[in-house]
């Protein structure tokens, strides 16, 4: 089956998506959705697509079967519901939802709408070179500890340095360091290890009270996990799982493009595969493969979905432990 598709977005990741979506020969381009129609157009030329909406109900109805949401964070929710009222497959950029509350009003709906498939964008746990991770950690005798990385100069800090306040670097928008740089880290996280049994978070503030870095910690029964992240500088710093005398270091934990395994003799085992051309691929044929085989894929889908609010829920924990406050959760 081929998917009618359509966006919610217009920036550099949806244009990501709909390339993959192409490239796995199961989705196809239908409708547009953008607040402003030249913006939708110029879109729509590189893939031949015309129907640019800027109404959302009138995108909605446009026969579309499933969304795909890359717009702010604050915008997600309502977008979501409104998608899964009128029966269509939602997928979602990260973060997902603002806040478990939320996430819970959406899993009723879900509840309510039981054909419709909700997915989490989290490209980056779906990639090969991820599942290589997870079973180079299954075979580690003991975890000792592990420390993630993840900072990088926003493109819009220079903007926010100006005195301006972009949306990725708002708390109006639901938006700052830990949502759209940590939940990097802290997804792998909680896909190797489980969700923590503690968490702190240690933010660094802009003026607007927006995180623009933070290091995190999650505690788990033997040991502790430290995610180091921010948007207002480079680091270079590599991500690192700590056993015994054995070590596992990954280069990028967002590309996971260079695995390497050090062994209890301090020989390195380079474990990585050759990238996909499109990091998105592997997320959007394994969504389309639960969209279409629903009965065969629902234990697999169910653990996605709780993965989902899990790492919304740790989010949440973790704002709380720093006394960031989104407009969503009043």
């Amino acid at each position: 089956m081929t998917y009618k598709l359509g966006i919610i977005g217009t920036n550099w990741i949806t244009k990501q998506f709909v390339e993959a979506a192409n490239e796995s020969g199961q989705y196809e381009l239908t409708a547009i959705y953008s607040r402003r129609e030249s913006t939708g157009q110029k879109f729509g030329q590189d893939f031949n697509v015309d129907a640019v909406y800027t109404d959302l109900e009138t995108f909605y109805n446009s026969g579309i079967d499933v969304v795909y949401i890359a717009s702010p964070n604050s915008v997600h929710f309502e977008q979501v519901k409104t998608a899964i009222v009128h029966d269509i497959h939602v997928i979602v950029e990260k973060s997902a939802f603002s806040n478990p509350n939320e996430y819970a009003q959406i899993m009723q709906l879900l509840a309510e709408h039981k054909n419709v498939r909700l997915f989490e964008a989290a490209r980056h746990i779906q990639q090969p070179n991820f599942k290589i991770i997870e079973e180079q950690v299954a075979k580690m005798p003991k975890i000792s500890g592990a420390t993630f990385v993840y900072e990088k100069y926003s493109s819009r800090f220079d903007e926010y340095l100006a005195g301006n306040e972009p949306n990725v670097l708002s708390r109006q928008f639901s938006a700052g360091a830990l949502t759209d740089l940590g939940i990097y880290p802290i997804y792998a996280i909680i896909k190797l290890f489980g969700k923590p049994q503690a968490s702190h978070y240690f933010a660094t503030p802009l003026r607007n009270g927006a995180d623009g870095r933070g290091i995190a910690i999650l505690r788990y029964q033997d040991f502790d996990v430290t995610v180091e992240f921010g948007k207002g500088s480079n680091s270079h710093l590599n991500s690192e799982i700590l056993g015994l005398r054995d070590t596992l270091v990954i280069g990028d934990i967002a590309e996971v493009l260079d695995i390497t395994y050090y062994d209890a003799d301090k020989v390195a085992h380079e474990l990585s595969q050759a990238p996909a051309t499109n990091p998105m691929i592997s997320e959007a044929e394994l969504f389309a493969d639960m969209m279409t085989n629903k009965t065969e894929t629902k234990t697999a889908y169910e653990t996605l979905l709780t993965l989902s609010q899990t790492v919304n829920q740790v989010l949440f924990d973790l704002r709380q432990d720093a006394g960031i406050v989104f407009p969503a959760d009043k």
